[in-house]
């Protein structure tokens, strides 16, 4: 048998002659180098890294108001965001035919959250949601968003893959508790006042880190999966002998304890899903906020969302060797924007939120995912997250942290497809790279990359060299970022 875990950089290697069957052709299996059970496994090591959304979006969307006070509650929008994560991964992988996994996207959900329902109610912000998913899809039907992705130079394309590398393993970090908001600094290391490591579930995650590493690195069968797992066992075990419980104790912060999920066995392992937010949605929004603020408001969501899964897509395409040789395409590209366009209209329909491909599929591909069949596995998984909702719980996020650090460590490798002597090239691709963990947002590192690499191009005097769709596209990113920067100097509000 041929190793799961692969070095994202290498070609894949060969499955073993076999005769394909009708599900091998359908996905592609072979051809890509793959089995089956390769396959399984990376959908469940998919499932196991992102499954924490399930829990994470429902405090987010759960529990803030609407403009009149209402909240959506946090059992309904569980139950939402699995069964929109399961019915678009799935989507994903019989349409797309990609190892890439769909739910609902954070940043966004924070942005409905805070800055759109804040305005006008849940129904209305979901429907502006609606309308969000209905453009991009429009603009994958005309064929705009696949030339964008092909008008994006392949050195741009490669900071954008090592950026997002850079940006999970962020994630890794912040989720597992090794790196916190400081005191006197952005960030410090550990839950302790002056930048030490202390508590039981910091040491879950280093255990983790180290265990996850080797198997990676010794390239053991579905290294990652298995890491998470040893991992939530591990954690489970200190949390029943240490006892260190949940980060906030009765409104208190409690800097030792786990981050999001206490890995406790919940009681009951079952619930029936609550799935009446599903159709709750209104386009009441342009007569209760304006025309113009609407208009906004959904302008920034289809920016976020159209170079957010543009960025994902193309981290993830390399990644799996998906990509073409130059970079400029991959197979299947326009129906797995299609999909992805969909899915932020299942989100808002369903009230989770707009949905969309998910950089934790990055996990799945470094155990060996490489086709359709991955998706289809993650999205039954979600499925059964709708019943079993409370035991997904038991996965901390200092046990799916490390996974997402190893996986950092595989991507940042697309750096050497840069040419850093080309201080036209290196600037933007630096910008890109750095600017997505540093503000927390895949969105902003590509909008830098773009805008930087047109103004340089144009200072070279090579203004011939840039795609018109990368001029229109800086354009675009001009004004995402500097609408509000106006604002405040004219005093427009």
């Amino acid at each position: 048998m041929s190793v799961t875990t692969q070095d994202p950089a290498a070609p894949v290697e060969p499955a073993e002659p076999a005769a394909q069957s009708r599900l091998d052709r359908f996905f592609e299996i072979t051809r890509r180098g793959s089995t089956v059970r390769r396959e399984v496994l990376a959908g469940i090591t998919t499932f196991a890294t992102m499954a924490y959304i399930v829990v994470l979006n429902p405090l987010i969307i759960g529990t803030a108001p609407d403009k009149d006070g209402n909240l959506l509650g946090i059992a309904p929008v569980a139950g939402v965001t699995a069964l929109v994560a399961a019915v678009m991964t799935i989507m994903m992988g019989i349409v797309g035919r990609v190892p890439f996994a769909v739910a609902t996207g954070l940043g966004l959900n924070a942005f409905v959250a805070y800055a759109v329902a804040s305005q006008m109610s849940w129904a209305e912000a979901m429907g502006l949601v609606v309308i969000e998913g209905l453009i991009i899809t429009v603009l994958v039907l005309t064929g705009f968003r696949k030339a964008v992705f092909r008008a994006i130079p392949a050195e741009l394309k490669a900071a954008i893959a090592a950026g997002i590398g850079l940006f999970i393993a962020l994630i890794g970090f912040v989720d597992g508790g090794l790196v916190r908001a400081g005191t006197g600094v952005p960030l410090q290391l550990g839950s302790g006042s002056n930048g030490t490591l202390h508590g039981w579930p910091t040491v879950v995650f280093l255990v983790g880190l180290l265990v996850t590493g080797i198997l990676v690195a010794r390239k053991v069968k579905a290294g990652v999966l298995i890491g998470i797992v040893a991992t939530t066992v591990v954690a489970v075990v200190v949390n029943a002998f240490a006892k260190p419980g949940p980060s906030l104790v009765d409104g208190k912060p409690n800097p030792d304890g786990w981050r999001l999920n206490v890995p406790t066995l919940p009681d009951p392992l079952f619930q029936t899903p609550d799935l009446h937010l599903v159709g709750n949605v209104s386009f009441g929004a342009f007569a209760h906020v304006g025309l113009v603020t609407a208009l906004l408001l959904v302008f920034t969501l289809v920016l976020a969302d159209f170079f957010d899964v543009m960025g994902t897509t193309v981290g993830l395409a390399r990644q799996a060797n998906l990509a073409t040789e130059d970079g400029t395409d991959m197979p299947r590209l326009g129906k797995v924007l299609f999909v992805d366009g969909v899915a932020a209209v299942a989100g808002g329909a369903g009230s989770a939120s707009s949905a969309t491909t998910y950089v934790e599929s990055s996990s799945g591909i470094a155990d060996g995912g490489r086709t359709g069949l991955t998706s289809v596995v993650t999205g039954v998984l979600f499925l059964g997250a709708l019943l079993l909702t409370p035991l997904v719980s038991l996965v901390p996020s200092e046990a799916a942290g490390p996974a997402l650090v190893v996986v950092g460590a595989l991507m940042i490798r697309q750096v050497k497809d840069i040419d850093f002597t080309d201080v036209g090239v290196a600037v933007p691709a630096f910008l890109t790279m750095t600017l997505m963990p540093f503000t927390y947002s895949i969105t902003n590192g590509i909008g830098a990359g773009f805008v930087s690499w047109v103004a340089i191009r144009v200072a070279q005097g090579k203004a011939r060299q840039i795609h018109p769709l990368m001029w229109a596209v800086a354009v675009a990113f001009v004004i995402y970022f500097g609408i509000n920067l106006v604002k405040a100097v004219t005093g427009v509000s």
